[in-house]
Formats: structure tokens, C-alpha cells, sequence
């Protein structure tokens, strides 16, 4: 498996991919994304800014994450002070078609090392209150749950916090 910024070119696999696991999020009751996010302006600003990343196997795209600074404001209600920085992961995703292969692990661990490499320590993620798939794989990389919030954003929703400090 390789883990690399992402390119325009890859937009379209990965926008292939997103196709493949909205429908599977909501068949389990997850309304994090939908047809308007993410979206292809998404990705390419993601990659403009140098923060897409993405996981092949084969010369395939498999995976995809934003290994970022972004915090939102709602996260002060998760107890974190977000004035510290941090690196967070967002739009994580893996093709349904190749999980449990350690493609959402790869994508983490390549968050810990942009953290290592810009000397910041505390790692945060969000993720829907109905996705039991990252709820159970952010602990075993040593993520702590730090609470549930609402997002602005996607109103109606409840996220659940994880934080690991290195």
C-alpha cells in the first residue's frame, strides 16, 4: 500500500469512491455525507492546500483523508481548547470493496506522521454518532473518546470526539 498527496487527476477515483460509500453510510443510518459533500471543489481545494491524501493498492485508489488543521468551533464543546493546534483528520473514507486490509490505519497513522513532521502533538478526528466502524478503529490506535457534538453544518447530526495526544 502506498499513502501520497493527492492530485487533480485524482478526483475522479476518488469521487468514484465517495459514490461507493454514501450509500452504504446511510443504509446504516449515517447522514454525514450526502450528494452536495463531499464534493469535487472539496477535494480540490483539499489538494490545492496540500492536505488530500490518499491510499492505493494495486495503482488503485482504495482511500482518501484531509490530514488538516481545521477545527471547528463546536469542538470547544468536546472539552478540547482549540487554540491548541492540532491536527485533524476529516473525510476519511476507504472503498467498501477493500476493507478490513489496513487502509483506514495507513490513513491515521499518516495524520501521526504530518503531526510528528510539523512538531505538534495532539491528533483530533470527528465522526458520525452512527458510524460503529470508526467508533471501535479510533481506540485501537490509541484515540481517547473526548465527547459528542453538534456541527453547525450538518444540523441534525451528532459527531463523536476522539483526541490522542503523542
Amino acid at each position: 500500500m502506498t499513502i501520497r498527496l493527492a492530485v487533480t487527476e485524482d478526483i475522479p477515483p476518488i469521487m468514484q469512491l465517495v459514490r461507493k460509500v454514501v450509500p452504504l453510510m446511510r443504509a446504516a443510518g449515517n447522514f454525514q455525507w450526502g450528494d452536495d459533500y463531499p464534493n469535487p471543489e472539496v477535494f480540490a481545494n483539499d489538494i490545492m492546500i496540500g492536505q488530500l491524501w490518499v491510499a492505493e493498492l494495486e495503482n488503485e485508489i482504495v482511500g482518501v483523508s484531509a490530514i488538516t488543521t481545521d477545527q471547528d468551533p463546536e469542538y470547544a464543546d468536546a472539552g478540547w481548547d482549540i487554540t491548541e493546534k492540532a491536527i485533524v483528520t476529516h473525510r476519511l473514507a476507504v472503498d467498501p470493496d477493500r476493507q478490513s486490509k489496513g487502509i483506514a490505519k495507513a490513513l491515521m497513522q499518516q495524520a501521526e506522521a504530518v503531526a510528528q513532521a510539523a512538531g505538534v502533538n495532539i491528533l483530533r478526528v470527528d465522526t458520525n454518532s452512527e458510524n460503529k466502524a470508526t467508533q471501535a478503529l479510533f481506540p485501537k490506535l490509541g484515540y481517547t473518546f473526548s465527547g459528542e457534538i453538534g456541527l453547525a453544518k450538518r444540523p441534525g447530526l451528532r459527531f463523536f470526539c476522539y483526541e490522542k495526544r503523542l
